[in-house]
C-alpha cells in the first residue's frame, strides 16, 4: 500500500533532514509553531490580546495548550477584524460564510496571499494521493473567483503535472457528464450530493472516472456505496473548511480516516460538552489551531464536527493521524426524549434509494406528539414514498413516530442546489 504523499510533504515542511518521518519531530515542529503563533495572535490581534489575559506566553508541551479558551465561530462572527494580525493591504481574499439557521452577522475569513499558497501546496500534494501527472481532473467546485476554492485547487493540479478542468458547481447534471465524457476524465472532485446526482443519471458506455475526490460535505458511506457500485472508481474523502484555509486533510490509499496538514494545522478532540480531552478512539468535536498562518490565525477553534482520533497505526505507514472521517456535526443532532434523532441516520437510510438526489429533514410538535417530514428530491416523478417509508424503518429512533413524506421531482437540479438539513421546529435550529 503506498504510503500517503502528506508523509514526505510534511517531511520536506518540517525540515528534519531525517529519512522517516516521526511522531516525535511532528510534536516538536507543531509545539516550536504553536508557540510562534501564540505571540503573533497575542502582538497582532486585539480579540486574542484580551482573549489570553492572564495566561502564560508560551507553553512548554502540547497539552499545555488546553488552558488556553476556545475560539468560537461566533467569536469570529461578532468582529473578524479583530483577528487579523496584518495590514489591510496585504490581504488577498476576503471570504464571507453565511450561516444556516442564523440571522446574525455572517462570518469573514481574511487571508495574505502567502495563506493562499499554503491551500495551494496542500491541495496539489494531496490530489497525488490518487492521480498520477498527465491525469484529467473535473473540478466541480466555484472555479470563476481568483483566490476561491476551484481556482485554488486548479493552480495546485496544475503545479503537480495533473491537467486541471475547471467547470464549476454542477447545474446542468447532464452538461456535466458530457463535459465528463467528451473531456475523458480522470478523476473528479465535487460535493457529495452533486456527484451523486452525476452517478444517477449517468448511462453505460459512457466515460467513467477511475476516482472521486468529494468534500464541501459531511460524506454518507451509502453515497459513496452508490458511486463505487455505479462507476467501479475509488472515492476518497477530503477534510476542510474556510477557516482551516479550505483545505484540512484527505484519505489515503487506506480509507481508514484522514492524515492531516499537520505542518500547518494542530488537532484536537474534545468532549462537546466540558471542553475536556476525549481519550483516542473516543468520539468528541474537532478543535484546531493555525500553525503557519499569519493574515487571521485561530486558535482551538471549534468546529462542531463529529470525529474521533483512531488509536493505532494506519496501515499506509505513516507517522500521522488518523482522524475518523467526520460523522456529521453537533448541530445535526437532535435531542428528543432519552434519544437522539440524527441527520447522519438518515443520509444512511435514503441516499441508498434509487432516484433519490438530495432530501431535508423537519421536526415539528403539536400537541405533544413529535412528527418527522421528509422532503424527497427524486430523479423522476415516481415517487417512491413506499422504498422511503421501507427505509426509515431502519432508524429506531422513529419508531412510533408520525412520519411524512413529500417527493418533488425535477430532472434539471443537479441534487445538491438543496443543502440536505435536519431542522427541528420546536423552537430550536438542529
Amino acid at each position: 500500500m503506498k504510503l500517503t504523499p502528506l508523509d514526505p510533504w510534511i517531511r520536506s515542511k518540517i525540515n528534519t533532514g531525517q529519512p522517516v518521518l516521526t511522531r516525535q519531530e511532528i510534536d516538536a515542529w507543531q509545539l516550536h509553531k504553536i508557540n510562534e503563533t501564540l505571540a503573533l495572535a497575542r502582538g497582532k490581534s486585539s480579540f486574542y490580546r484580551k482573549h489570553f489575559q492572564g495566561l502564560p506566553e508560551s507553553i512548554s508541551e502540547l497539552e499545555e495548550l488546553r488552558q488556553f479558551p476556545f475560539t468560537t465561530p461566533e467569536d469570529v462572527r461578532r468582529n473578524p477584524l479583530q483577528f487579523v494580525c496584518v495590514s489591510q493591504d496585504e490581504i488577498q481574499r476576503v471570504v464571507t460564510l453565511q450561516s444556516s439557521g442564523t440571522t446574525g452577522e455572517p462570518k469573514r475569513i481574511y487571508f495574505t496571499g502567502e495563506d493562499q499558497e499554503l491551500t495551494i501546496d496542500f491541495f496539489g500534494v494531496g490530489m497525488s494521493t490518487f492521480t498520477e501527472p498527465g491525469d484529467k481532473v473535473l473540478i466541480l467546485l466555484p472555479c470563476e473567483t481568483p483566490g476561491g476554492v476551484g481556482d485554488l485547487l486548479r493552480l495546485g493540479l496544475g503545479r503537480l503535472g495533473r491537467e486541471p478542468i475547471p467547470y464549476g458547481p454542477v447545474r446542468d447534471p447532464l452538461q456535466a457528464l458530457e463535459v465528463l465524457n467528451d473531456k475523458k476524465a480522470d478523476c473528479l472532485v465535487g460535493s457529495p450530493t452533486q456527484v451523486l446526482g452525476l452517478a444517477r443519471r449517468w448511462l453505460p458506455g459512457r466515460h467513467r472516472p477511475g476516482s472521486v475526490l468529494l468534500s464541501t460535505d459531511y460524506l454518507p458511506a451509502a453515497i459513496v456505496n452508490v458511486l463505487k457500485e455505479t462507476w467501479g472508481c475509488q472515492v476518497y474523502n477530503h477534510y476542510g473548511a474556510t477557516e482551516m484555509g479550505l483545505g484540512g486533510g484527505v484519505e489515503c490509499e487506506a480509507h481508514t480516516g484522514y492524515h492531516l496538514r499537520e505542518a500547518d494545522l494542530y488537532f484536537e478532540v474534545v468532549n462537546p460538552l466540558t471542553g475536556n480531552p476525549a481519550p483516542d478512539g473516543e468520539h468528541g468535536e474537532v478543535v484546531f489551531t493555525t500553525l503557519t498562518r499569519h493574515g487571521m490565525p485561530l486558535i482551538r477553534y471549534r468546529m462542531e464536527d463529529r470525529s474521533r482520533f483512531i488509536p493505532g497505526d494506519c496501515p499506509c505507514g505513516t507517522a500521522l493521524k488518523v482522524l475518523e472521517c467526520v460523522s456529521g456535526r453537533f448541530a445535526g443532532f437532535v435531542p428528543l426524549e432519552n434519544q437522539v434523532l440524527r441527520l447522519s441516520d438518515f443520509d444512511e437510510a435514503l441516499f441508498s434509494i434509487p432516484e433519490l438526489l438530495n432530501f431535508s429533514v423537519t421536526i415539528t410538535d403539536e400537541n405533544g406528539n413529535t412528527a418527522v417530514t421528509i422532503d424527497a428530491q427524486m430523479l423522476s416523478n415516481s415517487n417512491p414514498s413506499s422504498l422511503i417509508e421501507q427505509a426509515l424503518k431502519t432508524i429506531p429512533t422513529l419508531k412510533n413516530m408520525e412520519v411524512n413524506i413529500h417527493c418533488h421531482h425535477n430532472p434539471q437540479e443537479a441534487g445538491s442546489l438543496l443543502k440536505r438539513t435536519i431542522l427541528d421546529k420546536r423552537g430550536q435550529y438542529a
